[in-house]
């Protein structure tokens, strides 16, 4: 490959000359980013970017050449990022990806919109955003509708579908997985039909685990397998060492321990060779995972609270999140349930600030679990309501039964404290039906609906709020504890519609995503 030279000016900048040497390079890194190898991708740039704590270089090129050097560093700077856990790299990543895909939309470049929409889906992804990952891809999907290369679409989908895995949209995930398959199966690279078989493997345990379907974690040890066939045939020891993670989660939730441990250790020697913070912090949430199931909390408590600590310098909010909620169950079963409820309650902002609801919903869901007799009836069912609200969207069977059995649990505590309210006439408290059966021999259970009645409570909580706040949203989410003053909006405009009148006006915000080029 023929590449210019570039010079360096007296100021001590770089001018980089010739578009086709800058498209060279990119063509280059990208081969090598592909394969796994990002550090060789980015010293295939040279000259043209310096790391994923700098901008590219792009001073004297055309407006292509400009864009595909911004598509290429910013798409290193989100793996590198990852790897490295260097804590702005996804939204730094986003910055650049966002400036390219503004010029390739002014050139009209269908194909190269679509690529660079499917690299800003996935650095969406990472930080835990499954809504704007997921019409991210989708509008990459849409472009790529009438052509734009097999190789590109089956990314794309490959992408949206580790979305909804990640969302415990399972049977959605599936559907876009079988979708693909023969996308896949025309390839001849094995980097991307491992990275195939290793996500449909992965919906499979999960599906397996939710429904009972023995045979779908069988398909799934199968589909491991080949995961790993393809990643030693493309000399890629990194992916294979992630299957080895995600073989020791499949054997956790089998119930064989000394089987998932001997998978852990060799992936988490692997990353700690490698110095791959990500991936290594992966592997000890997921022992972590192991140790409360084999009963060893205080081991549990450490390997966790390693994972938490080493997400916390990056920006994958998801995993973030899944990390502390295992810190706070091995918290809360030591015995410690100040420190627990931090934990949990951490793990929940952080899912709902990146957009993750059901990550939120499933932290709060846990903390209702593993503290509900050291938690005041007040706040054991508002915690019932919004992890209900988080966790409307789930298709996880799982979390649905146990959203149920949190539910019987706090009806039964509400059932047994009655007979006493009523005797110290606090029983004007109770919901309506319960009145009506105060005094009489109508049944005080006929027509109740839990959710009903916990709808009224968030709904007078969010009145109560309000009114505090003189009508402002963001004072009112503040005194609610949400982090975000979006998540009282969507309350207000889904939920509890009948208090829209209670706020004062909403500014208009405009913000996007896209920064604009000539």
């Amino acid at each position: 490959m023929n590449l210019t030279e570039t010079a360096r000016r007296p100021d001590g900048t770089l001018s980089v000359e010739g578009d086709e040497a800058a498209i060279g390079r990119c063509e280059t890194a990208k081969a090598f980013e592909e394969s796994g190898d990002f550090d060789a991708a980015a010293g295939a740039l040279g000259p043209l970017w310096d790391g994923a704590s700098q901008a590219p270089v792009t001073e004297g090129l055309g407006r292509r050449a400009r864009a595909e050097v911004l598509l290429r560093a910013g798409a290193l700077t989100g793996w590198l990022g990852s790897t490295r856990q260097l804590g702005d790299a996804q939204e730094r990543a986003k910055n650049l990806i966002s400036q390219s895909l503004s010029i390739f939309e002014s050139l009209g470049v269908g194909a190269k919109r679509a690529e660079a929409l499917v690299e800003l889906g996935y650095c969406y992804w990472r930080q835990g955003a499954s809504d704007e990952a997921r019409a991210t891809l989708g509008s990459a999907l849409d472009l790529l509708a009438d052509g734009g290369g097999d190789e590109l679409r089956a990314l794309a989908m490959l992408r949206l579908a580790l979305v909804e895995e990640s969302a415990t949209r399972l049977n959605d995930a599936l559907r876009i997985l079988t979708e693909a398959a023969p996308l896949f199966m025309r390839s001849a690279n094995h980097v991307p039909r491992g990275k195939f078989h290793n996500e449909l493997a992965t919906v499979l345990r999960d599906l397996g685990a939710d429904t009972r379907r023995e045979d779908y974690t069988d398909r799934a040890l199968v589909e491991y397998a080949a995961a790993s066939f393809h990643f030693e045939e493309a000399g890629h020891a990194a992916y294979a060492a992630a299957v080895e993670n995600n073989l020791g989660q499949l054997f956790l939730l089998t119930g064989k321990f000394a089987e998932s441990h001997e998978h852990l250790g060799r992936a988490r020697r692997f990353f700690a060779l490698r110095r791959d913070g990500l991936h290594a912090a992966q592997v000890d949430d997921t022992r972590a995972r192991v140790f409360l199931a084999e009963g060893r909390i205080a081991e549990a408590e450490k390997s966790a609270r390693a994972s938490a600590r080493a997400l916390e310098r990056g920006g994958e909010h998801a995993l973030l999140a899944e990390a502390l909620t295992t810190h706070g169950v091995a918290l809360a079963r030591l015995g410690r349930p100040d420190d627990a409820r931090a934990a949990l309650r951490r793990a929940a902002q952080v899912a709902e600030g990146a957009g993750n609801l059901e990550g939120a919903g499933l932290a709060e869901l846990t903390l209702l679990e593993e503290l509900h007799d050291r938690l005041a009836p007040r706040e054991a069912r508002q915690l019932y309501a919004s992890a209900d609200h988080l966790l409307a969207r789930t298709q996880s069977r799982q979390a649905l039964s146990r959203l149920r059995a949190a539910a019987l649990k706090l009806v039964t505590s509400d059932a047994d404290a009655r007979p006493e309210a009523a005797r110290t006439g606090a029983a004007e408290n109770a919901p309506e039906n319960f009145k009506r059966g105060a005094d009489s021999a109508e049944d005080p259970w006929a027509d109740f609906s839990f959710s009903d009645e916990i709808r009224r409570f968030e709904e007078d909580l969010i009145e109560r709020a309000l009114r505090d706040a003189g009508g402002s949203v963001s004072r009112a989410a503040r005194l609610l504890g949400f982090r975000h003053h979006e998540s009282l909006n969507w309350r207000l405009k889904n939920r509890n519609k009948s208090l829209l009148p209670a706020r004062t006006p909403a500014r208009r915000r405009r913000r996007s995503i896209i920064t604009k080029h000539d």
